[in-house]
């Protein structure tokens, strides 16, 4: 199976901590050049210089960004792309706070679309010609199982992760031909910082401690636990890889079999 990287080059977003970081990891152990892109320059820097370095040569890099301020993000992608051309874009964001879709005000609306949809369009449009150049491109999206079957409190992200989901879906139709790959990952309830802010919320709005709302989660996961970064990362990282060339256009659940959806 052809899983080798080397001289490749990865962008991978929201690479500070959790399922970014874990990502960044896994593509750099099968040898591509990773920079990281995050709004913690400290985090981030500790991370760049923790990366494996499989073979001689092998580099890796960081740039302190924030998604929502599109101009600053475009300008920060050109000028990566112009130093080296990016072969794969791993689209890695916070998602929006919880709370119900009839509720939740305009401007929610417009900053989760400018930080998710918007943000992937800008740096898609910086990176497409050295992908087209190469012949090589693989773009993975880390989004949500919502958008297979929304997810209750979650309204703004289960829209917006769906504008998404359609986003790429075009996507992969229109690039295939150049050898560039479209594809969604969809973490379920993964250790990370957001399952933890999860928690505390569901905590907070019904009285019951964390545990416990923790337990009930995970009852719903025939797996019965909660998955770690590093799983959704051994995921991300195979579609990046040449053995993955075939692979276009799908959502994958990684989330114990809890979606119960066919499709």
């Amino acid at each position: 199976m052809q899983l080798d990287l080397s001289g490749r080059h990865a962008l991978v977003c929201g690479a500070s901590q959790g399922i970014g970081r874990a990502s960044a990891i896994e593509l750099a152990e099968l040898g591509a050049n990773v920079t990281l892109l995050a709004r913690s320059t400290d985090a981030l820097r500790t991370v760049a210089e923790s990366l494996p370095r499989a073979h001689a040569g092998q580099h890796h890099d960081w740039r302190s960004v924030d998604m929502l301020d599109t101009a600053s993000l475009q300008a920060t992608a050109t000028a990566i792309a112009a130093g080296e051309p990016v072969h794969i874009l791993i689209n890695n964001t916070g998602g929006p706070p919880g709370g119900p879709a009839s509720t939740a005000t305009a401007a929610e609306f417009e900053s989760a679309f400018r930080q998710h949809l918007l943000g992937g369009q800008v740096l898609l449009q910086a990176l497409l010609p050295g992908m087209r150049a190469s012949g090589y491109g693989r773009i993975v999206n880390v989004i949500s199982t919502s958008v297979k079957e929304p997810i209750a409190g979650l309204g703004v992200s289960n829209t917006v992760r769906a504008a998404v989901a359609g986003w790429a879906k075009t996507l992969s139709g229109e690039l295939a031909a150049d050898g560039i790959t479209v594809n969604n990952v969809l973490p379920g309830y993964t250790r990370t910082s957001r399952l933890d802010g999860l928690l505390a919320a569901k905590a907070a709005a019904s009285g019951q401690g964390e545990d416990e709302i923790a337990q009930g989660l995970i009852a719903t996961i025939p797996a019965r636990r909660f998955g770690e970064a590093g799983e959704v990362a051994a995921v991300i990282a195979f579609l990046c890889t040449p053995a993955a060339a075939y692979v276009n256009g799908v959502s994958i659940a990684v989330d114990g079999g809890r979606t119960r959806a066919l499709s």
